[in-house]
């Protein structure tokens, strides 16, 4: 938001962290429900020195910067160590987590609570698109793999690095 209007508004905040090794169009689904409800969505790509991704962090920020192009309100960089000093450095007070089931909102309740207590930053739930509900980029990694056909579930550029990359294996 630029001009008169937003002068003297705090823009609206948050985050959607994640490896997104690579994002996917469940993924992409909370990006852009995110993206509807807050004036900034910061996507933050973890780096995790201890795993190996199927893609670099400079090419993931790539292909979620060009699948994410056309919401207009979506800023996407790494980070390193804790989300909670990512949303402090960036004024950020509340982080947007998908969840598909049940067992993702143990995990993801433990997380919130901590952030919570750490720093105060909100964590809001969205559940997933049914049609993701059983989607991860772990699980289409796998079946890419093996040649499935996962097309449907990705950006196309996505896809076609993807099958790159699986080609240069």
């Amino acid at each position: 938001m630029t001009g008169p209007e937003s002068e003297g508004k705090q823009l609206r905040r948050a985050v959607c962290p994640g490896s997104f090794d690579p994002i996917t169009n469940g993924h992409l689904d909370i990006i852009a429900r995110a993206s509807k409800l807050y004036d900034v969505v910061h996507v933050a790509v973890m780096i995790n020195q201890s795993k190996k991704g199927l893609f670099t962090v400079d090419e993931r920020i790539d292909m979620i910067r060009e699948a994410t192009a056309e919401f207009g309100n979506v800023e996407v960089e790494s980070f390193h160590g804790l989300l909670v000093d990512f949303c402090k450095q960036r004024d950020i007070p509340a982080i947007v987590k998908g969840l598909r089931a049940v067992s993702d909102f143990d995990y993801e309740l433990q997380m919130a609570q901590m952030n919570n207590g750490l720093s105060g930053v909100e964590t809001l739930f969205v559940p997933t698109n049914p049609t993701y509900s059983f989607l991860s980029s772990s699980l289409v990694k796998e079946v890419a793999a093996w040649g499935g056909d996962v097309a449907h579930l990705l950006p196309p550029q996505v896809h076609t690095a993807l099958t790159r990359r699986l080609a240069e294996r």
